[in-house]
């Protein structure tokens, strides 16, 4: 490490590049106006002469400013502008960190298609040592909708599960089903999070992680301490996935290299703890990352004690000719939970904290794992090749009672799947074109799944196992696989085209051994489904950026619904087919905004009952809204952002049959979409050492039933606020209030299966609550 002091001696050792100033003296010392007249030169000798002219004390490392020059500085300066001056064109800044320091670090990238994107991005964007290895065409390159949220937004919040998280994240709707296990997910687009149409795609480090039924239990492996950034990618122009992204995709991004030792302990309300650790080596191109975590809590409600614990690594090799990287990815998870149980409207009104004694026995345990292998080759300058293969793992054991008209069940889910994903991407140079780069990928994902459900009385199996006590006795295996093509054109600077197209097929058998109905049943044919994209941005005016998208998705049924009986004709998949036109403007550092119109239409859409393993059909739909994003940040310790989403989702057409009383009609609402979402805060520096965040989330009404008539509810606005203080560069004191107002919420559900007698259940949702944490993180 390279230190300048005053009159002072130098010492050179290669560590993390800091400048540190006394903070009594930057009060003073910076703001003085002294006369400066350094030429131009190496910037290590700048900040040298810096050091002495002001009397303060500078450290850095040499490979910090290895190579870079700084321009000459001449006149009445402070220490503050001429640092920011010779910085700023090396493209470093500093900022305070700690009690009286002020360390200089590398400033944030703007994403290299800054000019010419529909990207909306949320955090600081961490500059890593680490070269970009992937030339693999990323949602970057996409015409379509995207949001990104980093870390800064992400480690320091207090969650029971990290789809939590997402309720920062601009136009995502969080169902928070609250029932031990069965804790919730998120979705976007005017498609409901409760798990009738399950419209998104959930990727972890780029990994397929749902579970048959579309539903998210494989987020529960992840803490979020080691979450690097989450990304959503809206509408239906994005080829690179087929299965469940009806309505987009999300793909969450964990730690990956690095030379790190970091862990954090919370403790709070409901008697809630946990403990997060993290650690990575890196060292002549071979990295590992470690993660080993554990949450616990009383939960807000009675009966709801919860406790989960996960632990991952990462292995990963690059040589150095950069030709290949190569690794492996393992991730296990293991929670239980009680369940508090579904209130009626009486007995929530009476109190929403208590669980009734029809569900004294209920709750669960889950099982999630992942590991994948990847490989990735440059092959040529201009062709790489990028492959991953993996395996997940789901066991969910469940008893549950959801109303006291009915029994108590077991639900006991198995399921394994296997698959792998290549791509190739060819970005040659083409002289009558500004840039051009093609990609071709081929995937396919084998699932054995099982489902076991009967009834039980306080965990106690009924019997004789009659056609009545076994609700659901099935296995069936499920193979999709598919493949697609996109290419980014860009004629011109102010011109990017991305055509594209995809399709998948669809195959499997399914096996039915409950009484009285066993047989073996073949998969409906689907056929090709095919799936042509398009997009296009045009940037008349750098900053300033219009950009829209056609596509189509598809839907396929779900467990038992995939597959027909022999008698039956086939069921043919619900295509989407969407499109969208924004406006992203970018005209100033400090401010940023988009809008966006999207609409998405579906035929013969299916709706899974939530009470069983059967779907029924919805008909054709139609879903449309606007997205309106916008961040500013006016002065250098303020950002100021704010995001709001009005959609519909409605009955274009009503199905061909009536299944039950209170049945879809043509100009009926979709169950539990509100009508508008938003997310808006205030960030602060209070002081170099302070932070502070203001933040609030919410959504509007919706109906619960079908037919639309038990009128509309789920209304709520939700505020909270993040403080941390940085005691020094390594430890962090950090502070949370959620639900500032106390404000009462509930997720709701009806179906229309239980007839005559059903109701509408209340499950409410964490009061107001406080958590306090330490977060430590050691750099070498």
């Amino acid at each position: 490490m390279k230190q300048a002091v005053s009159g002072g001696s130098r010492r050179n050792q290669t560590v993390f590049a800091l400048i540190l100033l006394a903070a009594m003296e930057i009060s003073a010392a910076d703001e003085a106006v002294i006369e400066l007249d350094i030429p131009a030169q190496p910037l290590a000798a700048t900040l040298d002469s810096l050091a002495k002219i002001s009397h303060i004390k500078l450290i850095y490392a040499d490979d910090t400013v290895q190579g870079l020059q700084a321009g000459a500085l001449k006149g009445r300066l402070s220490v503050q502008q001429a640092l920011k001056q010779v910085l700023t064109e090396n493209g470093l800044q500093f900022e305070a960190v700690g009690e009286g320091m002020l360390a200089v670090k590398a400033a944030p990238k703007k994403s290299s298609s800054s000019q010419d994107n529909s990207i909306f991005e949320l955090g600081v964007v961490i500059v890593s040592d680490q070269a970009e290895f992937s030339k693999k065409l990323t949602s970057r390159d996409i015409a379509t909708s995207v949001d990104v949220m980093y870390a800064d937004k992400i480690a320091d919040q207090n969650v029971l599960t990290a789809y939590d998280l997402f309720h920062r994240m601009p136009g995502v709707q969080i169902t928070q089903f609250g029932q031990g296990t069965t804790t919730g997910k998120l979705s976007f687009r005017g498609f409901n999070g409760e798990g009738r149409v399950n419209a998104v795609k959930l990727l972890i480090d780029g990994v397929p992680s749902n579970t048959n039924d579309g539903n998210m239990p494989y987020i529960d492996a992840l803490f979020p301490l080691d979450i690097e950034s989450m990304e959503v990618v809206r509408g239906t122009n994005d080829p690179r996935y087929g299965l469940h992204n009806i309505a987009g995709n999300v793909n969450i991004k964990t730690s990956t290299g690095g030379n790190y030792v970091k862990g954090r302990m919370s403790y709070g309300s409901f008697d809630t703890h946990d403990v997060q650790t993290g650690l990575g080596y890196e060292k002549d191109g071979f990295s590992q990352n470690y993660q080993i975590s554990y949450r616990a809590g009383g939960g807000y409600r009675d009966h709801a004690n919860s406790d989960k614990n996960s632990f991952s690594g990462k292995w990963f090799y690059t040589p150095e000719d950069n030709k290949y990287k190569v690794g492996l990815s393992a991730r296990w998870s293991e929670s239980g939970a009680q369940e508090p149980g579904y209130l009626t409207y009486q007995e929530q009104l009476a109190d929403p904290v208590q669980s009734m004694a029809r569900n004294a026995t209920d709750g669960g345990k889950r099982t999630v794992g992942q590991v994948s292998a990847h490989l990735d080759i440059n092959l040529t300058d201009e062709l790489f090749w990028s492959n991953k293969a993996y395996g997940n793992l789901f066991d969910d054991q469940r008893l549950v009672r959801f109303d006291a008209c009915c029994a108590q069940v077991s639900r006991n889910r198995d399921e394994v799947q296997y698959g792998a994903i290549t791509s190739l991407t060819y970005h040659p140079t083409i002289n009558w074109l500004d840039d051009f780069s093609i990609e071709s990928g081929f995937d396919f994902e084998q699932q054995e799944n099982k489902y076991l459900q009967f009834r039980t009385d306080n965990g106690i199996a009924r019997a004789p196992a009659s056609f009545a006590n076994i609700r659901n006795d099935e296995k069936w295996n499920f193979l999709i696989y598919g493949g697609y093509v996109q290419a980014v054109i860009k004629p011109t600077k102010w011109l990017k085209i991305t055509p594209g197209y995809r399709a998948d097929q669809v195959d499997g058998n399914f096996s039915n051994f409950r009484p009285t109905v066993s047989g073996d049943f073949p998969v409906n044919d689907y056929g090709t489904i095919s799936q042509p994209k398009i997009g296009a941005v045009v940037t008349p005016v750098e900053g300033y950026s219009l950009y829209g998208n056609w596509g189509r998705t598809f839907q396929i049924g779900v467990g038992s619904a995939t597959f027909r009986n022999l008698n039956a004709a086939n069921v043919k998949p619900s295509i989407n087919e969407g499109w969208e036109v924004g406006f992203k403007l970018n005209p100033v550092d400090w401010a940023e905004a988009r809008v966006a119109y999207w609409v998405q239409d579906a035929t013969n859409e299916l709706s899974r009952n939530l009470a069983s393993a059967e779907s029924t059909s919805v008909g054709a739909t139609k879903r449309q809204g606007v997205d309106i994003e916008a961040k500013i940040s006016p002065v250098e310790r303020v950002g100021i952002w704010a995001a709001y989403s009005l959609q519909e989702a409605v009955v274009k057409k009503a199905p061909p049959f009536v299944q039950f009383s209170s049945e879809y009609a043509v100009g009926n609402q979709i169950v539990n979409t509100p009508n508008y979402l938003f997310t808006a805060g205030i960030d602060y520096q209070v002081t170099p050492q302070l932070r502070s965040s203001l933040w609030a989330s919410g959504q509007g009404n919706f109906y619960v039933d079908q037919a639309n008539r038990r009128g509309k509810h789920g209304e709520y606005a939700l505020l909270n606020l993040d403080l941390g203080y940085q005691v020094t560069k390594e430890v962090e004191l950090q502070f949370q209030a959620k639900n500032l107002t106390d404000a009462q919420r509930d997720y709701l559900w009806f179906d229309e299966t239980f007839g005559s007698i059903a109701q509408i259940e209340y499950s409410p949702a964490d009061g107001r609550a406080f958590y306090g944490a330490v977060n430590v993180k050691f750099d070498y």
